[in-house]
Protein backbone atom coordinates (compact mmCIF):
# COMPACT_ATOMS: atom_id res chain seq x y z
CA UNK A 1 0.00 0.00 0.00
CA UNK A 2 2.88 2.38 0.76
CA UNK A 3 4.21 2.18 -2.79
CA UNK A 4 0.78 3.05 -4.19
CA UNK A 5 0.58 6.06 -1.90
CA UNK A 6 4.01 7.28 -2.98
CA UNK A 7 3.06 6.93 -6.66
CA UNK A 8 -0.13 8.90 -6.15
CA UNK A 9 1.64 11.57 -4.10
CA UNK A 10 4.14 11.98 -6.96
CA UNK A 11 1.28 12.16 -9.47
CA UNK A 12 -0.40 14.82 -7.34
CA UNK A 13 2.81 16.83 -7.13
CA UNK A 14 3.29 16.61 -10.89
CA UNK A 15 -0.26 17.83 -11.54
CA UNK A 16 0.25 20.68 -9.09
CA UNK A 17 3.51 21.60 -10.82
CA UNK A 18 1.75 21.51 -14.20
CA UNK A 19 -0.94 23.84 -12.85
CA UNK A 20 1.68 26.24 -11.53
CA UNK A 21 3.55 26.15 -14.82
CA UNK A 22 0.30 26.73 -16.73
CA UNK A 23 -0.76 29.84 -14.84
CA UNK A 24 1.38 32.21 -16.94
CA UNK A 25 -0.15 30.68 -20.08
CA UNK A 26 -3.63 31.48 -18.76
CA UNK A 27 -2.65 35.02 -17.85
CA UNK A 28 -1.01 35.64 -21.25
CA UNK A 29 -3.69 33.92 -23.38
CA UNK A 30 -5.59 35.96 -25.90
CA UNK A 31 -9.35 35.88 -26.29
CA UNK A 32 -9.14 32.93 -28.69
CA UNK A 33 -7.29 30.73 -26.11
CA UNK A 34 -8.13 32.00 -22.63
CA UNK A 35 -11.14 29.72 -22.06
CA UNK A 36 -9.29 26.56 -23.14
CA UNK A 37 -6.19 27.46 -21.11
CA UNK A 38 -8.29 28.24 -18.02
CA UNK A 39 -10.12 24.93 -18.40
CA UNK A 40 -6.79 23.12 -18.69
CA UNK A 41 -5.43 24.96 -15.61
CA UNK A 42 -8.47 23.93 -13.55
CA UNK A 43 -8.12 20.35 -14.79
CA UNK A 44 -4.58 20.17 -13.43
CA UNK A 45 -5.90 21.36 -10.07
CA UNK A 46 -8.73 18.82 -10.03
CA UNK A 47 -6.35 15.97 -10.84
CA UNK A 48 -3.84 17.15 -8.24
CA UNK A 49 -6.68 16.86 -5.70
CA UNK A 50 -7.89 13.47 -6.98
CA UNK A 51 -4.37 12.03 -6.92
CA UNK A 52 -3.89 13.44 -3.39
CA UNK A 53 -7.14 11.81 -2.20
CA UNK A 54 -6.02 8.47 -3.65
CA UNK A 55 -2.63 8.85 -1.96
CA UNK A 56 -4.20 9.75 1.38
CA UNK A 57 -6.89 7.06 1.50
CA UNK A 58 -6.48 4.70 -1.44
CA UNK A 59 -9.32 2.39 -0.48
CA UNK A 60 -11.87 4.97 0.62
CA UNK A 61 -13.33 6.30 -2.63
CA UNK A 62 -15.48 3.96 -4.70
CA UNK A 63 -14.93 4.29 -8.49
CA UNK A 64 -12.42 7.16 -8.28
CA UNK A 65 -9.53 4.91 -9.33
CA UNK A 66 -11.38 3.66 -12.39
CA UNK A 67 -12.56 7.13 -13.41
CA UNK A 68 -9.04 8.56 -13.13
CA UNK A 69 -7.46 5.66 -15.04
CA UNK A 70 -10.09 5.84 -17.79
CA UNK A 71 -9.69 9.62 -18.13
CA UNK A 72 -5.90 9.49 -18.38
CA UNK A 73 -5.99 6.56 -20.82
CA UNK A 74 -8.57 8.28 -23.05
CA UNK A 75 -6.60 11.53 -23.02
CA UNK A 76 -3.41 9.64 -23.91
CA UNK A 77 -5.06 7.81 -26.82
CA UNK A 78 -6.71 10.99 -28.10
CA UNK A 79 -3.49 12.99 -27.88
CA UNK A 80 -1.56 10.21 -29.63
CA UNK A 81 -4.15 10.20 -32.42
CA UNK A 82 -3.79 13.99 -32.77
CA UNK A 83 0.01 13.67 -32.80
CA UNK A 84 -0.12 10.96 -35.47
CA UNK A 85 -2.50 12.99 -37.63
CA UNK A 86 -5.19 10.30 -37.37
CA UNK A 87 -7.61 12.67 -35.63
CA UNK A 88 -8.30 16.34 -36.16
CA UNK A 89 -6.21 18.78 -38.15
CA UNK A 90 -2.54 18.21 -38.89
CA UNK A 91 0.03 19.64 -36.51
CA UNK A 92 -1.95 19.85 -33.26
CA UNK A 93 0.39 21.76 -30.95
CA UNK A 94 1.42 19.89 -27.79
CA UNK A 95 -0.24 16.61 -28.76
CA UNK A 96 2.93 14.54 -28.52
CA UNK A 97 3.85 15.91 -25.10
CA UNK A 98 0.29 15.42 -23.86
CA UNK A 99 0.25 11.84 -25.15
CA UNK A 100 3.47 11.10 -23.27
CA UNK A 101 2.41 12.80 -20.03
CA UNK A 102 -1.04 11.20 -19.92
CA UNK A 103 0.36 7.78 -20.87
CA UNK A 104 2.80 7.97 -17.96
CA UNK A 105 0.07 9.12 -15.57
CA UNK A 106 -2.27 6.34 -16.75
CA UNK A 107 0.48 3.75 -16.22
CA UNK A 108 1.46 5.12 -12.80
CA UNK A 109 -2.17 5.24 -11.66
CA UNK A 110 -2.82 1.72 -12.94
CA UNK A 111 0.30 0.46 -11.13
CA UNK A 112 -0.84 2.10 -7.89
CA UNK A 113 -4.35 0.69 -8.38
CA UNK A 114 -2.94 -2.83 -8.71
CA UNK A 115 -0.49 -2.39 -5.82
CA UNK A 116 -3.21 -1.36 -3.36
CA UNK A 117 -5.99 -3.47 -4.89
CA UNK A 118 -8.01 -0.38 -5.68
CA UNK A 119 -10.94 -2.42 -6.94
CA UNK A 120 -11.74 -3.04 -3.26
CA UNK A 121 -12.27 0.68 -2.63
CA UNK A 122 -15.44 1.85 -0.97
CA UNK A 123 -16.78 3.14 2.28
CA UNK A 124 -16.19 0.84 5.23
CA UNK A 125 -19.29 -0.80 6.63
CA UNK A 126 -21.34 -0.23 3.47
CA UNK A 127 -23.67 -2.89 2.14
CA UNK A 128 -23.35 -4.27 -1.40
CA UNK A 129 -25.34 -1.33 -2.76
CA UNK A 130 -23.05 1.20 -1.09
CA UNK A 131 -25.51 2.33 1.60
CA UNK A 132 -24.02 3.06 5.03
CA UNK A 133 -25.03 0.78 7.90
CA UNK A 134 -28.12 1.72 9.88
CA UNK A 135 -27.37 3.59 13.12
Amino acid sequence: MAAARVLMALASASALAAAAAGLPTVLDAGPDRVMAETWRFYGFGVFAALFALLAWRPLRYRWVWEIVIANKALLAVTAAAFAAGALGPDGVAGAGAAATADSVLAAVTLAAYLLCRGWRAGPRGADAGGAPPAP
